[in-house]
């Protein structure tokens, strides 16, 4: 895994990658591989990761109308970090496709967990009222 400094490239390359994402309409089209991590400096200490969006869009697969959300990470790094702006283009992929709740949390914690291998991460993604009825998906991991 790269440390900070070798990550610039890539970094910089995040943009050519996010002009594709207007294409994105399915679930297979996600690319799991615009999320990038780096080295966790720090992997001894027991520290836990927060990261929060109110902005998750993804799409209602019956009647094609925008499902919106927000989706908290948490997570105990192992090794690695996520960096946050591929993190945003990641979930960024999801604005066009039909997709239900608990699948996209689902997706979206399996793709995470590859990518960086955590203790432990718990994905929340809580979809804005929708018939009166707030529903919150709540996927969690924990390394074995």
């Amino acid at each position: 895994m790269p440390r900070i400094e070798d990550l610039k490239s890539k970094y910089l390359n995040i943009n050519k990658e996010f002009e594709e994402f207007d294409s994105v309409r399915h679930i297979d089209d996600i690319k799991k591989s615009v999320l990038l991590c780096f080295d966790n400096s720090s992997n001894e200490l027991s520290s836990e990761v927060e990261i929060e969006s109110d902005e998750f869009t993804a799409v209602c697969p019956w009647t094609n109308l925008p499902d919106y959300g927000n989706l908290k990470i948490i997570y105990s790094p192992n090794d690695h970090l996520i960096e946050l702006k591929s993190l945003k283009y990641y979930l960024t992929q999801y604005r066009n496709v039909g997709i239900v709740q608990e699948y996209a949390a689902e997706r979206i914690l399996n793709d995470l967990v590859s990518v960086c291998n955590p203790k432990q991460m718990t994905i929340i993604l809580k979809y804005k009222i929708r018939g009166g009825l707030l529903t919150t998906v709540k996927s969690s991991y924990t390394k074995p």
